[in-house]
């Protein structure tokens, strides 16, 4: 069993040498490592099912009442889209992408806490409480910009095949479909941390909530232009749906930060916490007139004021 060195530490401020932070850092990947594999095997037991949770609405969204494994068996003849598949080591590779990315999302509390475990003992007391908001706070909000990406896509897909020349038959890849499903997640996820990341500027004091709220119109523009860009329809429903979500909690984050600028304000009037140093005055001061001192002979023989070659020292 792989032991963590922290726990053998009986520093109570966690101090502990080079080699034993190596060794901690070496038992934390082995054990996200691990998790990660064990979540990738199961998500491969189960990677049909996962295909078919993000491609049957947008199946259904063009019309195909099928799903996945049907439509694949279906000779009628339809109008509706087909997914399809290009090459003989397609399958096995499209597999393995997706158990391999399930798994490390199933997986993301086993490492994120590993991660946490290992920078934790190095922050302050009132860091290590903000840290664990961050984190608790920004999973909620990837996957709610997540739901947003797969509740737009099958709106979007709508959309975009309404470009198709009438008689034609719609083939979608299966691999392109799931990339692009990938990327919007990702963008939509990653979109909804910017209010976090904002928050966690101004805890850091880097950016002020007064800065923040005088940045309101820039930062309504430049939101809907991302969304207008990060959405690939060109449709007003999808930029909208991730547009929105982020304007409004953009104007939260910033009551956040305005908040925080004044409990900044009375903390610092107190002074420092009890793991905190205090601000050292490195002012230079002025030290007054200088009193000169006559110095005294060490030796008797030093006495005399004759000298030899130069020097006073009998030696």
């Amino acid at each position: 069993m792989l032991k963590s060195a922290r726990k053998e530490e009986k520093d109570p401020e966690g101090r502990m040498p080079l080699a034993e932070h190596l060794r901690e850092l070496r038992n934390r990947l082995v054990k996200s490592l691990l998790a990660i594999l064990v979540t990738t095997i199961v998500a491969a037991l189960f990677y049909k099912d996962i295909i078919q949770f993000f491609t049957d609405p947008i199946l259904q969204a063009v019309g195909c009442d099928y799903s996945f494994a049907e439509l694949a068996k279906n000779t009628s003849e339809n109008k509706c889209a087909r997914i399809v598949q290009n090459g003989l080591l397609s399958p096995f590779t499209l597999a393995l992408t997706v158990s391999l990315s399930s798994g490390v999302v199933l997986a993301a509390p086993v490492w994120l806490y590993q991660l946490w475990g290992f920078v934790a003992p190095g922050l302050h007391r009132h860091e290590k409480k903000y840290s664990l908001a961050f984190v608790g706070a920004g999973f909620p909000l990837f996957i709610m910009g997540a739901y947003f990406a797969y509740w737009s896509l099958p709106k979007m897909a709508s959309v975009m095949l309404e470009f198709s020349i009438i008689g034609s038959d719609n083939q979608l890849p299966l691999d392109d479909l799931l990339q692009l499903i990938m990327r919007m997640i990702v963008v939509f996820g990653l979109s909804f941390e910017l209010p976090l990341l904002l928050v966690m500027l101004n805890f850091g004091g880097v950016l002020s909530g007064k800065k923040m709220a005088g940045w309101w119109r820039g930062m309504i523009m430049g939101i809907t232009v991302f969304a207008a860009i990060a959405t690939p329809s060109t449709d007003p429903i999808s930029m909208l749906a991730l547009a929105g979500p982020i304007w409004i909690m953009y104007f939260g984050a910033t009551g956040i930060a305005l908040v925080n600028d004044k409990r900044r304000a009375r903390r610092e009037a107190e002074g420092p916490t009890d793991d905190e140093a205090s601000d050292l005055d490195l002012t230079p001061e002025d030290i007054g007139e200088v009193e000169t001192v006559s110095a005294s002979r060490a030796l008797p023989e030093q006495a005399s004021t004759e000298r030899v070659n130069g020097y006073d020292d009998v030696t």
